[in-house]
């Protein structure tokens, strides 16, 4: 998303991608989805039944977000989303070996092209949080309620997995 599509409404940076992809539909189309590997991060509230989750912001257009990245080299996908949370928001816990869910999105390249992503999630029970991390002043991050988590999200898939979210054993 470029800079000045920051400050507009959702439904104007929305139907802005749409006439983009548009323009290009051989893009969108032309070859499977990129896979992604995201990091659910929660944990408990005082009192443990309640949870909270953790979301930051892109570094590009500021908006909430949820850590995840692209496949690392010899890494398996429960590992690379441990990585990304660790770099983008210094957060380590207890990782779920099997996503939790996944979600679709269309993420705007530095080179101006539009690919769809499907991210793999992996929930994370956070044990530990570093104030000195890789993209740390780079990000805001926010614990928040399952529910506030959803509002925040621009995804649909992505709001409808962070409100239903229940931490899952083994």
């Amino acid at each position: 998303m470029s800079k000045e599509d920051c400050g507009k409404p959702a439904s104007t940076k929305s139907s802005h991608l749409l006439q983009q992809l548009a323009r290009t539909p051989d893009k969108l189309f032309a070859g499977a989805f990129r896979n992604q590997y995201g990091a659910l991060c929660f944990r408990y509230k005082e009192g443990g039944k309640q949870i909270e989750i953790l979301v930051v912001t892109s570094r590009d257009s500021g908006r909430w977000i949820i850590p995840k990245g692209w496949p690392m080299k010899g890494k398996k996908p429960h590992e690379a989303a441990a990585i990304e949370a660790w770099e983008e928001a210094g957060v380590r816990g207890k990782i779920r070996k099997a996503p939790v869910g996944r979600y679709t999105y269309l993420k705007d390249l530095e080179n101006g092209n539009v690919v769809p992503c499907v991210v793999d999630m992996f929930q994370v029970e956070v044990k530990e949080t570093r104030a000195d991390f890789k993209e740390k002043g780079q990000r805001l991050l926010e614990w928040v309620s399952p529910d506030e988590a959803a509002r925040r999200v621009r995804e649909i898939e992505l709001k409808s997995l962070l409100v239903n979210f229940k931490p899952k054993e083994k």
